[in-house]
Formats: structure tokens, sequence, C-alpha cells
């Protein structure tokens, strides 16, 4: 059996645009065809590869088949290179990647930039924890993540990038009305700035200072640079990348609040092919990871 590639690139269109409409304009087909391509899929398969909610979601056979989808337009876009044809004639090669909110917010954005001077490719970035972003590559979703698992995800490979290190911060006006006196009891009450409920920083610093993490009170900002401005403008105390905090530590405008700083080890897996294009972004990655990340 075969999987014939434009029925799987129709699946990973539904998914990506969310809807068949959406799909069926991405793909210069009417909605009706994009339909009869997944019912055919199916068909052939056996298997239901789109559950059809709002918006559509892909079944685990689904996830492989946009997998599957994937990788071989990386390897067309690689061959039409190799061959000496252009493969942005009928447009730049898309390039999904997942990273954690504050890489996204500080450094990650540099190396895409240059190697989209030298290639025919576009990028759709996917933020998420960087304890979730390897669940994106398990699915298919994305070719190369930023993400702090170190063990390869099946079919990846792994190359260490670096440490993010995060101090305890606030204004100093905010340490004068919540954090004199006793510390301890000052830091069950005082104000804490969570990215989202699944941030954890906060709540190790807070388990490592001897105090229940689950007792201040919590903000929820769940955007890098907004969370980093709540820290500046004394919504509440928090752990900022060091990327972030420098300058306003040196110009006074943060203190840290003392205790030992957080280090979380980032890695970039990606998909395990013999792909030019996918080495190329490979290597930008991790050379700018390991040049700005303090080593792990």
């Amino acid at each position: 059996m075969r999987i014939p590639f434009d029925l799987a690139e129709t699946v990973a269109a539904v998914v990506d645009e969310g809807t068949l409409d959406a799909a069926a304009r991405r793909l210069h087909v009417t909605p009706s065809a994009v339909s009869q391509r997944i019912k055919a899929l199916e068909e052939q398969l056996g298997q239901v590869v789109l559950v059809r909610s709002k918006p559509v979601r892909a079944t685990e056979a689904g996830m492989a088949v946009i997998r599957l989808a994937r990788q071989a337009a990386l390897l067309e876009h690689d061959t039409l290179a190799e061959l000496g044809a252009d493969p942005a004639a009928d447009g730049r090669t898309s390039v999904p990647l997942a990273v954690n909110a504050d890489s996204l917010a500080t450094w990650f954005l540099e190396p895409l930039t240059r190697l989209s001077r030298r290639h025919p490719v576009v990028f759709e970035l996917h933020r998420d924890d960087q304890d979730f972003t390897a669940g994106l590559l398990e699915s298919g979703t994305v070719m190369g993540a930023v993400t702090s698992r170190a063990t390869p995800v099946a079919g990846c490979r792994v190359s260490g990038l670096g440490a993010m290190r995060y101090e305890a911060v606030a204004t100093p006006a905010f340490v004068e009305r919540w954090l004199g006196g006793d510390r301890r009891a000052a830091l069950e009450t005082a104000p804490v700035v969570d990215f989202d409920r699944r941030d954890d920083l906060q709540r190790e610093w807070l388990a490592a200072e001897g105090i229940d993490p689950a007792l201040p009170p919590r903000h929820y900002v769940p955007a890098s640079n907004d969370f980093a401005t709540a820290v500046r403008l004394g919504l509440g105390w928090a752990l900022l990348p060091t990327f972030q905090s420098h300058e306003p530590l040196a110009s006074g405008e943060l203190v840290r609040l003392g205790g030992r700083p957080v280090d979380v080890a980032l890695h970039w897996q990606q998909w395990n092919l013999r792909s030019p294009l996918l080495d190329a972004i490979a290597d930008e990655i991790v050379s700018e990871g390991r040049r700005v990340l303090r080593p792990a």
C-alpha cells in the first residue's frame, strides 16, 4: 500500500488551517475536493485520520500521515536544490518549529533571520513551554524544537544548546512594600507573576527558599515580553532570564531578591533526516544557542 503525496499533503493542510474550507483555499481546490481526498485516504488506510472538530485535529494515524507529508515536502525541497532548480519557484518551503517563549523573545529570531536570507524558506513557529515542545515533534506538528528534553524523541536527534539562567527580581518599590521584615512571612504573601499555570520556575525557587509554593497570590501573564514588563512595573516578583533582567538591574530599575538562580538546560531536537535544509537550520540555531547561552 502506498500513500499518495497529495492526500497526505491535504491532511497536513487541513490540520494547519483548522478547517476544510481554509485548507481548500490554500490548496486551490474546492472544499468538496478536500473532503473527498480525506475520505479516500481514510478508506485506503482503514483508519480515521481527522476528528471533525473546530478546529479540526489529527488522530494518531493522522499525525503519522502529517509527519510523512512534512518530510516529503522537505526532501522535495532538497532534491530541487540539488538538481539546480529553484525550490522557491512555487513558493517558499514552510518549516514549522517549536520554541519556548523566553527563547523566542530573546535569542531565537536572529538565526532564523540569517537563514531566511540564504534559503527560500518561511518559518511557522509554535510557542510552548520548553517541557512540552518535544510533544510537537512526536506528533509531527514541527520538524525541530527547542526543548528541555535531553533524551531524543523517537526518530529525532538532539544537540545541546546551553542553559538559560533565571534570577528572582522585583522593583525596589515592590521590595519595600512587600518584602521587608521577616523574609519567610513576606514571601508567603507577596504577589508572584507566573507565565501560566504550567510555569513552575517561581514554585521551584520558593520551594528552595523553604516556602510553600501554593501560598503566594499569583498573576498570570502568558507572553514573555509582557511578563517582563509586568515585573518591571511592580505587579509582582518573578524569575526573569538574565537576557531580560541585565539592563534593568544595571540601571536600578530592578533588584535581585537573592536565593539561588535557576538554570534551565535547553536542547535542539530535529527529525533524523539527511536534509541539507534541516541541517542548515540546526547548524545556525545550535551555533547561536551555544554562543549566547550559558554552558549547561
